[in-house]
């Protein structure tokens, strides 16, 4: 057996997987801190029930396009670090929105910065998308910085319900990631 083993996905420290319903713990452990929620989600701290709905959204997704915000896992002790992954965008023309939501605890760790990175090359190496969608809150300064230095650049505002803002909107298509890699 590998250390990566039961990950679909992998990086040097972190395993992804797919949500399951058994993971509402996990979940609660993420979206339900007010912390990682805050600057993407207007209504404040999530009960358990909007988590429930959030988890339930995300498995949806993975049944029925193949891609979701996957949970991911270091891989030396299996503790859950938070998601990175895809969600449709703009499903006719192969492009998806990729998007990362760490564990407070866990921040400062790049983390996101290694499963953005292995979230990017499966989407463009595996899945052949021709573009990748990305925004973060106009808070967000880390976010901004980390997509920057991912490769995306920015392309527009563009109103994103949950907070009620329009946040900047960043697109890093095939082409341009077939040059930096």
């Amino acid at each position: 057996m590998t250390q990566a083993s039961g990950f679909f996905l992998h990086t040097a420290r972190l395993g992804f997987r797919t949500w399951s319903e058994q993971d509402l713990d996990l979940a609660i452990g993420l979206w339900g801190d007010v912390d990682v929620t805050r600057l993407i989600d207007a209504r404040g701290k999530l009960s358990d029930d909007q988590v429930r709905e959030r988890l339930l959204r995300e498995i949806a997704t993975a049944e029925s396009y193949g891609i979701q915000y996957w949970p991911i896992f270091r891989l030396d002790s299996r503790e859950h670090v938070g998601c990175c992954g895809l969600r449709p965008y703009d499903w006719p023309a192969n492009i998806l929105e990729m998007g990362f939501h760490i564990c407070s605890a866990h921040w400062g760790c790049g983390y996101a910065s290694e499963a953005a990175s292995a979230v990017i090359g499966y989407a463009f190496e595996q899945l052949e998308v021709r573009g990748l969608y990305a925004g973060h809150n106009p808070a967000n300064h880390t976010s901004r910085h980390l997509l920057n230095k991912l490769g995306f650049r920015y392309t527009h505002d563009e109103y994103y319900a949950p907070t009620g803002l329009d946040h900047p909107a960043y697109m890093l298509t095939a082409d341009v990631y077939k040059t930096t890699r």
